[in-house]
């Protein structure tokens, strides 16, 4: 509030302050202009009220007046009512007083202590001229009051502002009752709320628990299934050695006392006992894989006596058409599994043979030089029927079959290509697939020339310390177990925001990596690895449960293997950490395998 020179303002009326009668006068005039020009009826009663108390303490001053005006703001619209109160001389108003106005109305006194200034605002609106032309000229026309007469007029107003008042408390408590009707029905809504979550809550418990209890059913039907192969495998390999045994006495010994006929039938005899013995090797070598038993025999291998015995073995192989076998005779010595390279090999060629009716069956070998070193290619191609896109993954499901006319005449389990897949995986390497109906059949085997011996080629951990990032609090607690049979210590992480800070922290041999995290996800944390020069080394398997071809492919480059996330397996986590999993993650014309 200003109290300098009243630039642009409109005097009403000055009064003078020598008696009593004045200040009745005063207060009147004070509440005659305030309700003339709008102000509401609390604001007019408080304007007289402060008027009264500070003329009343003036009275017996020197010179005392007061002046009414109307002063403007800044863009020279008269808005507020302005009181002046001077005297020349004397106390001017007490401090009981002044203490008393300013508990009703704005005040400001001067610095000179000689005028005490009251403004209050007249709203948005200026007076019109008219307005307070009539404002002045009723001030002018006051006449004074008795004592009396102002102390009833004090009584009005008093009772005015007690109706007010009464009409204000009545509102509130109107106004309380509605908020606290309000505030049940958010507490009711609460409460119901809160229930609600309760419960599905405890169906989020319920579910977890009961996918749990699925898990492990799933575990043990995996165990029992596997008991069962090694057991009936078991059970098979004694009655069978013995017919064939007995066959090739029969065949040896007995020629002259059997007829060409008797002959006939003793080497079909023969045939199939061996046919039936290779099949149950076959089944007990699938449980060992799915069991984690089978391991690797490692050896030099020499590739042109390998390939060779193989050729011979299945140069008879053709019986339902006229395919021609080509085996190539390479000169070359690796480090693997001499017995686990054969059946690979013989399961891909046999099965090549059984569906090529008239053209080549080719075997090609070649070495390449990859990014964990220098790797052995073996290539077979046939022109058989081929197999369509559809059913390209399923064929790699044990006891699995493409059906069609092809079948009749060509018996067969379904176990050869996952046996082939199995046995390769745990050779450190990959076996993927191209094929297109009516044109015939690629697989290609990729090998290390020489396995990664500095760590689990002897069944021990294959990583020091490994960094598991995945939200899933139930896949973590699944997943540990097979983790701690390829890691000295595991690290958990429950956020992808954390992960950086944890490896940095950490710096594991690998890292386990969830694509799918609500915060930040796999591949924002594979970019941010890949981004730092002190981390980009550290090599990650990303795990996810998305399909092949949603993926962003552009975004896992720095992955060294991506890897299915609902049916991970300990050769598939050992393949990936032991340094082969980049081309684990690749499968035929671009498509990763079915894991």
């Amino acid at each position: 509030m200003s109290t300098a020179a009243e630039c642009g303002a409109v005097p009403l009326v000055s009064l003078s302050l020598t008696t009593e009668q004045d200040v009745f006068v005063l207060r009147r005039s004070g509440r005659t202009a305030a309700e003339a020009l709008g102000a509401e009826p609390q604001d007019q009663i408080r304007l007289a009220t402060a008027l009264s108390e500070l003329g009343r303490d003036l009275v017996g001053s020197c010179e005392p007046t007061v002046s009414f005006a109307l002063v403007g703001e800044g863009d020279g619209g008269l808005r507020r009512l302005r009181f002046t109160l001077r005297w020349e001389d004397g106390p001017g108003p007490g401090e009981e007083a002044l203490l008393a106005a300013s508990r009703l109305v704005a005040l400001e006194r001067s610095g000179t202590g000689r005028s005490v200034v009251i403004e209050h605002p007249l709203g948005a609106r200026a007076p019109s001229a008219e307005l307070v032309a009539r404002t002045r000229e009723a001030l002018r026309t006051h006449k004074g009051a008795t004592a009396l007469e102002d102390a009833r007029a004090q009584t009005v107003d008093l009772i005015a502002a007690l109706e007010e008042s009464r009409a204000q408390r009545e509102e509130l408590r109107r106004l309380n009752a509605e908020l606290e009707e309000t505030n049940r029905g958010v507490m009711a809504l609460y409460s119901e709320l809160s229930e609600e979550l309760e419960e599905t809550n405890r169906g989020v418990v319920a579910l977890y628990a009961e996918l749990d209890e699925k898990s492990r059913q799933l575990r043990e039907a995996s165990e029992a299934k596997t008991r069962f192969w090694a057991n009936v495998s078991h059970e098979l390999r004694t009655p069978v050695n013995a017919v064939v045994g007995l066959a090739r006495l029969l065949l040896e010994f007995d020629v002259e006392r059997l007829n060409e006929e008797q002959h006939r039938q003793v080497s079909l005899i023969s045939a199939s006992g061996a046919t039936l013995l290779a099949l149950v090797d076959e089944l007990l070598d699938v449980a060992k894989a799915e069991s984690g038993r089978l391991e690797p025999a490692w050896g030099p291998v020499d590739l042109r006596a390998l390939l060779g015995q193989l050729r011979g073995t299945l140069r008879g192989y053709a019986r339902h058409g006229d395919a021609e076998l080509v085996v190539a005779e390479p000169e070359l010595e690796i480090v693997s599994d001499e017995v686990m390279l054969t059946r690979i090999l013989r399961n891909l060629l046999s099965n090549s043979l059984k569906f090529t009716e008239t053209g080549t069956v080719r075997l090609d070998v070649a070495t390449e030089a990859g990014d964990l070193g220098e790797q052995v290619v073996f290539t077979v191609t046939d022109t058989g029927v081929g197999i369509p896109e559809e059913e390209q993954q399923q064929i790699f499901e044990e006891f699995y079959q493409v059906r069609g006319a092809h079948q009749r005449g060509r018996s067969g389990t379904g176990l050869g290509l996952p046996y082939a897949r199995r046995l390769t995986e745990l050779l450190g390497g990959t076996l993927t697939l191209a094929s297109s109906p009516g044109r015939g059949t690629r697989v290609t085997v990729r090998l290390p020339v020489a396995p990664r011996r500095d760590r689990g080629t002897a069944g021990g951990p294959l990583v020091t310390v490994l960094v598991t990032v995945d939200d899933d609090d139930v896949f973590r607690t699944r997943i540990r177990p097979l983790l701690e049979q390829l890691a000295e210590r595991i690290v958990e992480v429950d956020r992808g925001d954390r992960a950086s800070r944890v490896v940095r922290e950490e710096r594991p041999d690998a890292v386990l990596l969830d694509l799918h995290m609500p915060d930040v996800d796999g591949y924002a944390v594979l970019g941010e690895l890949a981004a730092d020069p002190e981390l980009s080394a550290i090599p990650v398997v990303v795990i996810t449960s998305a399909a092949r071809e949603s993926l962003d492919h552009d975004r896992l480059r720095h992955a060294r293997a991506v890897l299915d996330k609902s049916a991970l397996s300990l050769p598939q986590l050992a393949a990936a950490f032991a340094g082969h999993g980049r081309h684990a993650a690749q499968g035929a014309s671009g498509k990763e395998p079915r894991l």
